[in-house]
């Protein structure tokens, strides 16, 4: 979205931007800021747009109660290799999904993920592996090795086959906005991606 600097005159004929918190919040609350993004600094538009379009609806919000995904805990290179030897047993990929339990894209992406027809794709076609990231400060080298530019948010999808070849890497946060995406996004995406 690009912003057009407004720009009033005042009786001394000096410039004075015409926006304020009130417009920042507005537009964070129409759509402008979303999914689960690091801690990067978001561009800052000139001034406000003079209509300001109605705030995007979500098609599936966050759970109020955030389900435990991504363990801090875990080993996520001791999980990949082996859901890689099981992937290669059971003829299955592996899908790495990079993310955080704090993260509401996150967690409505695991939603999509255990609907039908998902449900079943993901079963019979797949080994998923969480690996959290901390709030971006964790296991950053997995992404690395895997492609992820974690900068444009999770969750960030990487599909393996059973030997360990990248067959995917999510680039432009295709996944990022989840909680505005159908469940058929997952569908589409599980389709392509199965063995």
């Amino acid at each position: 979205m690009i912003f057009y600097s407004m720009i009033a005159r005042t009786p001394s004929n000096r410039r004075t931007p015409l926006l304020s918190a009130i417009t920042l919040l507005a537009l964070a609350a129409s759509g402008t800021i979303l999914g689960c993004k690091s801690n990067q600094p978001a561009p800052s538009p000139v001034a406000a747009v003079p209509s300001t379009p109605a705030p995007r609806q979500p098609v599936t919000p966050p759970p109020a109660a955030k389900k435990h995904l991504y363990s801090a805990e875990a080993d996520p290179k001791a999980e990949i290799a082996s859901a890689l030897k099981q992937a290669s047993l059971e003829h299955k990929r592996v899908i790495l999904d990079f993310g955080g339990d704090w993260c509401g894209d996150c967690q409505v992406l695991d939603i999509y993920f255990h609907q039908s027809p998902n449900l079943e794709l993901l079963d019979k076609n797949f080994l998923l592996v969480h690996v959290d990231i901390g709030r971006f400060d964790k296991n950053l080298d997995i992404p690395e090795k895997y492609n992820i530019p974690l900068k444009k948010g999770v969750p960030a999808l990487a599909v393996l086959d059973a030997n360990g070849k990248l067959l995917y890497s999510q680039q432009a946060a295709e996944f990022g906005d989840m909680r505005y995406m159908y469940p058929t996004s997952v569908t589409d995406f599980l389709n392509r991606w199965k063995a």
